[in-house]
């Protein structure tokens, strides 16, 4: 099993509405993706913004590239966030999770 971790921050007037764009909108993309297992979804305030830290767990790598795409070390945006989002991690981090 992989574990793929994806961290975001938007301003913290921001923390609800981005948190309901993601559930309407980014885990269900996610969870419609064969392959896919579960996800963890973390937000947190801090001063004037809001952080987020997404960890979705996949079969292997071959299935996170049927939803991230060949380069699949790439960060997936959606439109929409460029509205919410303060910065643009180009890169996700992934893991072999080895103890469940």
């Amino acid at each position: 099993m992989i574990a793929r971790i994806w961290d975001g921050k938007t301003r913290a007037k921001d923390y609800d509405v981005y948190s309901e764009f993601m559930t309407s909108k980014a885990i269900p993309d996610y969870k419609s993706t064969k392959g896919f297992i579960k996800l963890i979804f973390l937000r947190r305030i801090e001063g004037d913004e809001a952080h987020f830290k997404l960890i979705t767990f996949w079969e292997n790598i071959e299935v996170i590239k049927n939803f991230a795409g060949k380069n699949y070390e790439i960060a997936k945006y959606y439109p929409k966030d460029k509205a919410y989002l303060l910065e643009f991690n180009e890169k996700v981090m992934h893991y072999e999770v080895f103890a469940p």
